[in-house]
């Protein structure tokens, strides 16, 4: 019913006069930027074309989802996912316009490993005439796939997995098994109550040449299962599935637990494009590149570091909108009759806000380059060429380890800048939150992942150092034997970067402290022996520079490439660059002995570092607006009162509050002494809890 709230409004000046005020004084062009951000692969035409298809749908109206139960939310979740499907076909869209549906719908789609693990495996690991078999199947989606690696005992430790798949040379088959209660398959999306079939990794044993009793592993090897009935949906004999139950996030997916006992599996269901087994004579034909059986989670670690911009763009573009928009106490030295001031004015706020709004470039532009990496690796490797395929191991680890920690602590960071509203529903952030609290964990906890980019500089270090004066093989090794002898020639000045003046001096900077943390792990481990375990946190650190090194040079490139941005907008994106790369130098242990030794930034230059990244934030702080409205996130992906472009903040609280709630329409009964809990209802705590 309407009453008098009705005709109230926000005090004066209210959020949209603040945020087009922002955008008047501003010069960067926010479709130029937008273009150059997004426009390569179609994104911003495709977004342009799905989203009002998407909002025609009562179904994907998101007014009502925050408060339902999880049950709730899963039968929305794949009766969402089910509609998506049917647009599809209807509108004849691409694999990249449903995915941009999935993007905008902003549920973690029950279907989800069906097309990113299920089907990326059998392209990448299964022979010809198994892709032949399999992926009309897969996408036709007459079948429903996940991918089952992880146990409730192992995750990143790959080569530890339990599940058992035994040869059987008498029937031909294999048989898998699950030994122990952590041989359970656990996390596996898409698997708890939908997929009935999975690609399943398992520990391939065989027996032991001249003692057919005796079975010795070959490590894990995927198999393409089914393990639901077609018909009746129900799980196999011999086989213990279901949903894990409640997490952080990921309301709408239904994460799974598995096991095996004694369950035959045909030969074929081996995948067997690098590895195989003889049916005849059990003999066993390895992978020319072990590596290659881990080529699903690299693909996976590839989409994380290009997704980690979209998902931390969010989140800044909601405190960026808001904090402009909120306004708290006067300016101490300034006109007391005056308005308050904007949060965002604050540099207390700005702190937190504009390294983050410039994180969101850099991360951009390594997300590209991340996924060029991969999609050439992966054209060589189909090429028979294993060449730069450790690069692109290493690569996507380290960047997946550092750029989901940057995404994650950024939204949180984001949060808190809220304020108060940023614990609310209206804030938009808290499925984002979330949801997005699985990556920092997801195919590899953040700080165990790092070990394989540890491993990798500390080889490519070893080979520089006992060959130094030979030709580079890419650019890691010229560096690290320009490295090498630059410490062995008596000559040698120590290396000025400039970081304060000129900005390829900070790239250098950068790839000289990554550059010297890699020869001091190469001279621990290898010169001095040391137990690799003793020097894990040292070869965290390394992974982290080098993965920095990356991003700050991936921005550096971007920019000096770049022909189309105009000059104010390119000055703009210069100074975001600056305050990414200086913020970043100022805050990861620049600061420390190590870094002087090997010269990476001078210890002048250092103690300028915060005059120099607050001066970049005051000359970023009048295009934040702007910058984030670049990134063209819709209102209906934002889903956030805070954030919204037109800046009716508090109305939108209100009416959330107000006109949306639930929980408003229902009369409760106060009185202790009474057990009912709703007025007229008769309902007490008991009837209620049978009913849940």
């Amino acid at each position: 019913m309407p009453d008098f709230t009705d005709r109230l409004r926000p005090s004066q000046p209210d959020g949209p006069t603040t945020l087009a005020r922002e955008r008047e004084r501003s010069s960067v062009s926010v479709n130029e930027l937008a273009q150059h951000l997004l426009s390569a692969d179609g994104f911003l035409e495709r977004q342009a074309r799905v989203l009002p298809v998407l909002q025609r749908e009562p179904l994907f109206s998101k007014e009502k989802q925050q408060n339902l139960s999880r049950p709730e939310r899963f039968k929305l979740g794949l009766a969402r996912a089910k509609l998506l499907r049917r647009l599809a076909d209807k509108h004849a869209w691409s694999t990249v316009d449903y995915k941009m549906a999935e993007y905008l719908v902003d549920d973690v789609s029950p279907y989800l490993l069906q097309m990113e693990m299920f089907l990326t495996t059998i392209r990448e690991q299964a022979s010809e005439e198994q892709r032949a078999y399999w992926q009309p199947l897969i996408e036709s989606w007459k079948i429903y796939g996940a991918y089952a690696q992880t146990e409730l005992g192992h995750g990143s430790n790959v080569r530890g997995l339990e599940l058992e798949a035994r040869w059987d040379s008498r029937t031909k088959e294999f048989v898998l098994h699950s030994p122990t209660l952590t041989a359970s398959k656990w996390w596996n999306g898409s698997l708890g109550r939908l997929a009935n079939h999975a690609i399943v990794v398992a520990q391939l044993l065989l027996p032991e040449p001249g003692s057919p009793d005796k079975f010795v592993s070959h490590g894990p090897h995927p198999f393409i299962v089914q393990v639901r009935d077609m018909k009746t949906h129900q799980p196999l004999n011999g086989v213990v599935i279901g949903d894990i139950g409640p997490k952080y996030g990921y309301i709408t997916m239904d994460n799974a637990y598995m096991l095996f006992e004694n369950f035959r599996i045909p030969h074929s269901a081996m995948l067997s494009r690098y590895s195989s087994v003889n049916p005849d004579t059990g003999i066993y034909t390895k992978p020319e590149q072990p590596a290659l059986v881990y080529g699903s989670l690299t693909y996976v670690r590839a989409n994380i570091v290009h997704h980690a911009r979209l998902v931390l763009a969010r989140a800044v573009t909601v405190a960026v909108r808001y904090t402009a928009i909120r306004r708290q106490f006067k300016d101490r030295d300034g006109d007391k009759k005056g308005l308050e001031m904007a949060v965002l004015d604050y540099p207390t706020v700005q702190i937190r806000i504009m390294p983050l709004l410039a994180t969101t470039f850099a991360l951009h532009y390594t997300g590209l380059a991340m996924r060029a990496v991969y999609e050439n690796t992966r054209n060589e490797v189909e090429q028979g060429n294993f060449r730069t395929l450790a690069h692109m191991h290493s690569m996507s680890s380290g960047l997946k380890s550092l750029c989901t920690m940057l995404a994650a602590d950024g939204v949180e960071t984001c949060r808190r800048a809220l304020g108060g509203h940023g614990f609310g529903g209206g804030s938009g952030l808290i499925q984002l939150n979330n949801d997005y609290l699985s990556k920092p964990t997801v195919e590899g906890d953040n700080w165990m992942i790092t070990q394989q980019v540890a491993a990798y500089l500390i080889k490519k270090m070893t080979a520089a150092a006992e060959s130094s004066n030979t030709a580079a093989a890419d650019e890691t090794d010229a560096r690290f034997k320009e490295f090498v002898r630059a410490r062995s020639s008596a000559n040698s000045r120590p290396a000025q970067y400039n970081v304060l003046e000129n900005d390829q001096a900070i790239v250098k900077s950068f790839e000289h402290r990554a550059t010297a943390l890699a020869y001091d792990a190469y001279e621990q481990r290898i010169l001095k022996k040391k137990n690799w375990n003793e020097l894990l946190i040292q070869l965290h650190k390394l992974s982290r520079a080098q993965s920095q090194s990356i991003l700050v040079s991936t921005f550096f490139e971007a920019l000096s490439t770049d022909k189309n941005l105009s000059g104010s907008t390119k000055t703009v994106m210069w100074n975001l660059y600056r305050l990414f790369a200086l913020y970043t130098m100022e805050n990861e242990g620049f600061e420390s002995r190590k870094v002087f030794r090997c010269n990476a930034v001078s210890q002048a230059d250092l103690s300028c570092l915060p005059a120099r990244v607050q001066d970049l934030m005051a000359r970023i702080r009048p295009h934040a607006v702007n910058l984030v409205d670049s990134w063209k996130i819709p209102d209906y992906l934002l889903d956030s009162a805070l954030g919204r472009y037109d800046g009716r903040v508090y109305e939108d609280l209100y009416n959330r509050a107000h006109r949306l709630n639930p929980l408003n329409k229902i009369t409760f009964n106060p009185n202790y002494w009474e057990e009912e809990i709703v007025k007229g209802s008769g309902d007490n705590g008991s009837t209620i809890l049978s009913k849940l």
